[in-house]
């Protein structure tokens, strides 16, 4: 990528994230309480804290919300900004269901930053509100345009209805990033919301069609499925003590991305299918385990697949 003005450069980083970090306020019958946020920002974090050098492309508020995103910096990553940052920081108000389930409100702009990193990293991540939400939606997809060819491109939609324009509007920009990608990671809500009326077996078909080479399917308590040109798998999820879903499936994105930095993105047999959906699967499961997005750390997930599953 070409270097432009900025504090940063990500020059290091194995995996950059694009997009946008916010503050979750989490309202539920004990009270409220504050969690750093956004999709790709806990897709950074939880990369991090599985120690891989991981950089995050992101527009922060100088505000003290701001100053809670920099937690990223405890985990290791490297924060993308500028100067000129806005003044406020983005807020996603998440009310919990006794079940565990959360409903958003969100209070956001996105802008993407004019700084990129000074070198093509090994994978680039990018999704949720910064791939649709204008200004900087056309931003990231002119980023993703540079680099497609050059490194493996993962991408979560992380569909929030309530900052999308038609369905018909967000289904033509996510069908026009896929030849862009080369891993679409989405949930079954995702699926049925871009693709009301299809099968999650035909919705991941479509994308692979389009161009991805790697399509996975979560479907929360009934596990997930694994999608290839050649193979499809499907998986069981954990038992898990759930105190909010919040994160994870972030946390399962980010065991995704780490999983592919060993076995790579194309070809893959379906063992490697089955030691990276498993992996994802345990990290999920450990996040669900506590409040907010708290992803496991490297000696978390390996110690809970020796605890559950053979060794991967």
């Amino acid at each position: 990528m070409n270097n432009v003005h900025g504090t940063r450069s990500g020059a290091g980083a194995d995996v950059v994230v694009v997009g946008e970090a916010l503050i979750d306020i989490v309202v539920s019958s004990r009270g409220t309480v504050e969690h750093p946020g956004g999709s790709p920002a806990n897709v950074a974090y939880g990369l991090g804290r599985l120690n891989v050098p991981t950089a995050l492309l992101t527009s922060i508020g100088d505000d003290h919300h701001g100053a809670a995103i920099e937690h990223l910096a405890s985990a290791g990553v490297e924060l993308l900004t500028t100067a000129g940052r806005p003044d406020r920081t983005a807020t996603a108000t998440a009310t919990l269901a006794p079940d565990g389930s959360a409903h958003y409100d969100f209070d956001i702009q996105w802008e993407l930053p004019a700084i990129a990193p000074v070198t093509v990293p090994k994978i680039l991540h990018t999704g949720s509100i910064a791939t649709f939400l204008e200004p900087g939606a056309s931003a990231v997809r002119e980023l993703l345009e540079q680099v497609h060819q050059r490194c493996v491109v993962t991408y979560d939609p992380n569909v929030r209805p309530a900052l999308l324009g038609s369905q018909t509007e967000a289904k033509t920009i996510f069908d026009g990033l896929i030849p862009l990608i080369e891993v679409v990671k989405l949930s079954d809500e995702d699926a049925r919301w871009l693709y009301p009326g299809w099968s999650l077996e035909d919705t991941s078909q479509r994308i692979l069609d389009l161009g991805a080479g790697l399509v996975v399917v979560t479907k929360g308590s009934d596990g997930s499925m694994l999608s290839t040109p050649g193979t499809r798998l499907l998986l069981p999820s954990l038992k898990s003590t759930v105190v909010d879903t919040i994160g994870a499936g972030d946390s399962y994105m980010s065991a995704l991305i780490y999983g592919l930095l060993l076995t790579g993105a194309v070809g893959l047999p379906q063992e490697a299918l089955e030691s990276l959906g498993r992996r994802a699967t345990k990290a999920a499961a450990i996040t669900v385990r506590r409040a907010g997005a708290t992803p496991p750390t490297s000696d978390e997930l390996l110690a809970d697949l020796v605890e559950h599953q053979p060794a991967i």
